[in-house]
C-alpha cells in the first residue's frame, strides 16, 4: 500500500451540485448502472432493469433486508422551545443512542406526539445523546417504541437531500424485500429493485439475507488526516442459518451493497459469531476476504463506503470510475444510481 491509499484526501472529488439525487429514479429499476469488470478493466454503461444480465454464473447474492424507520421525530422541550431529535440505536432493550439538536442537559424532557416522552440520561463528546423513552411513565423497549414512531415519526432522509420527507418516501426509501425494523438509513443499492426483478433473481440464482440495521455513523465523514486513525461506527448485525450455509460454501458472492459487505467481511472474520457489532473498516489495506463482486451506489467524498470501493479497486480506479459517472451524468447518493465492479 503506497502512502497516497492512507490519505483521507485521495478520497475527494468534485460533485456539481445537480447531479445529487434528491427524488429516486421512476421506476426504481430504470437507474443508471455503471458496470466495471476488473478482469477486463470495461466500463459498461447500462441500466439496472439490465442487472441480471451481468450476474456471473453461479454466483450467489446476498441481500441485506433491514427496514428503516422513522427515526426523525420533532417535539418540545419543557420551555416551549422546539426540538429534533433523530434515533441513531438501540444500545440496549431500553437505552437508545440520539442526536439532538439544539443544547439539552441530563434529565432534559422532550415531548412528541401520542404521549411519547424522551428523558436525556447521557451526554457524549461525539455529539450523541443517550435517552430513555417513557408513555404515561411506564419506561419503553425499544420495539414499544418501533409502534409509536411509525404513526408520529418521519423518514430520515440524508441530510444532503435538502427537502423534508414526504409520503412517497416511505415506500421508496425502503427496499422492497425489507423485514426486520431498526435501520435510520437505507441500504441504497437494494432500493433499485422492483418485487418483480427480485422475484426474478431470487428463482434463478442462489441467494440469501443478512440483517445490518444501518446507522446514521454511515454518514459521518472521515475527518482524520490518515484513514486508518477513523473510529469506526458499529452497528448490529445478524446472520441468517442459510446466509451462513452460502458464505460458507464455494460459491462466489455478489454482495448487495455497502452494508451486506462489511456484515460479509466482518462475520469472515469472526467465524461462527452469526450476531451482534460490526465495526469493520474495509479500504485497500483492509481488502474485501469473501465478496467477489459489489453493487453498490455512489457515495461521498471522504466517506468510509468510498473506501470500502477502493478496497476493491484501488483508489486510482475508484477515481476513475467516479469521474466517469460524473461525465456520464449519473445521479450520485442514496436516490442515485448504480455501479457494480465484477
Amino acid at each position: 500500500m503506497n502512502n497516497r491509499e492512507y490519505l483521507t484526501s485521495s478520497y475527494d472529488f468534485v460533485l456539481p451540485q445537480n447531479l445529487i439525487a434528491t427524488h429516486p429514479a421512476a421506476p426504481r429499476d430504470h437507474a443508471k448502472l455503471l458496470v466495471y469488470d476488473r478482469a477486463k478493466d470495461t466500463i459498461t454503461h447500462a441500466h439496472f432493469y439490465d442487472f441480471a444480465k451481468f450476474i456471473p454464473h453461479n454466483t450467489a447474492l446476498i441481500f441485506n433486508d433491514t427496514k428503516v424507520i422513522k427515526a426523525r421525530l420533532f417535539g418540545h422541550k419543557p420551555s416551549g422551545g422546539k426540538c429534533e431529535l433523530l434515533i441513531n440505536r438501540a444500545l440496549n432493550a431500553h437505552d437508545i443512542s440520539v442526536y439532538i439538536r439544539g443544547k439539552v442537559k441530563v434529565e432534559t424532557q422532550i415531548a412528541f406526539d401520542d404521549k411519547l416522552i424522551a428523558v436525556v440520561k447521557e451526554l457524549h463528546e461525539d455529539g450523541s445523546r443517550v435517552v430513555n423513552f417513557f408513555r404515561d411513565e411506564e419506561k419503553l423497549r425499544f420495539e414499544d417504541i418501533l409502534c409509536i414512531i411509525d404513526k408520529i415519526g418521519h423518514i430520515p432522509l440524508p441530510p444532503y437531500i435538502q427537502r423534508e420527507d414526504n409520503k412517497e418516501d416511505e415506500s421508496e426509501y425502503q427496499s422492497v424485500f425489507a423485514l426486520n425494523e431498526g435501520a435510520v438509513a437505507a441500504p441504497t443499492a437494494s432500493l433499485h429493485f422492483t418485487p418483480e426483478q427480485h422475484k426474478s433473481i431470487c428463482e434463478n440464482f442462489a441467494h440469501a439475507y443478512i440483517t445490518l440495521h444501518v446507522g446514521s455513523g454511515t454518514f459521518k465523514p472521515v475527518e482524520t488526516d490518515i484513514i486508518t486513525e477513523h473510529p469506526m461506527h458499529s452497528e448490529y448485525y445478524d446472520i441468517s442459518d442459510e446466509a451462513k450455509r452460502v458464505l460458507n460454501s464455494d460459491k462466489p458472492i455478489l454482495s448487495v451493497g455497502t452494508t451486506s459487505t462489511r456484515t460479509i467481511e466482518f462475520y469472515m472474520r469472526n467465524k461462527e459469531k452469526q450476531r451482534g457489532e460490526a465495526n469493520l473498516f474495509l479500504h485497500p489495506n483492509n481488502k474485501p476476504l469473501r465478496v467477489n463482486h459489489l453493487l453498490t451506489n455512489f457515495h461521498l467524498p471522504k466517506s468510509t463506503l468510498l473506501m470500502l470501493v477502493s478496497s476493491f479497486v484501488g483508489v486510482d480506479k475508484t477515481q476513475e470510475l467516479y469521474a466517469n459517472a460524473i461525465e456520464n451524468e449519473y445521479r450520485f447518493y442514496s436516490y442515485g444510481d448504480a455501479m457494480l465492479i465484477l
